[in-house]
């Protein structure tokens, strides 16, 4: 196996690591969490949020980092595959770090013991946002292993 088909197979793992944590959240624990007393929710979801960062970031920008690489070396008909998921996935980052991650800050700073009267549920948003980026990386995923198919 030569190197591109290496880095390739690494990026279809990672890829699709990204896509099937945010597919579980999406499928698992939205619902749950949806299901909670705000209370319950923010406990919750400080716990979960814990060891996300800086894991999930490394992973998703890694992956698109292996993407931006294999792109030169694919060949005419894989360098636009692996083009693609890179901006798939630089995609995903940015989706997390200007919609989700600031939800996740206003999160962790409320006391569940102490729901402000005026607090807003985030939830909603951070489902939205949470589905582009799954939308995002299971497209990523795809055409990861696309491109591996075509080196």
């Amino acid at each position: 196996m030569n190197g591109p088909a290496v880095l390739a197979a690494g990026v279809c793992v990672t890829s699709g690591l990204v896509a099937g944590v945010l597919f579980a959240v999406a499928l698992s624990v939205l619902p749950a969490l949806n299901a909670m007393p705000p209370d319950r929710y923010v406990h919750a979801h400080q716990l979960l949020g814990r060891h996300w960062d800086p894991t999930m970031p490394v992973i998703v920008l890694g992956s698109f980092a292996a993407d931006t690489v294999l792109a030169a070396p694919a060949g005419a008909r894989g360098r636009p595959v692996f083009a693609a998921a890179a901006v798939l996935l630089l995609l995903v980052s940015v989706v997390s770090h200007f919609g989700n991650v600031p939800i996740n800050r206003r999160v962790k700073g409320v006391d569940p013991e102490a729901i402000p009267p005026d607090w807003r549920d985030p939830r909603p948003l951070w489902r939205r946002w949470h589905l582009v980026r799954t939308a995002l990386a299971v497209a990523a995923a795809a055409l990861n292993a696309a491109g591996l198919a075509l080196l």
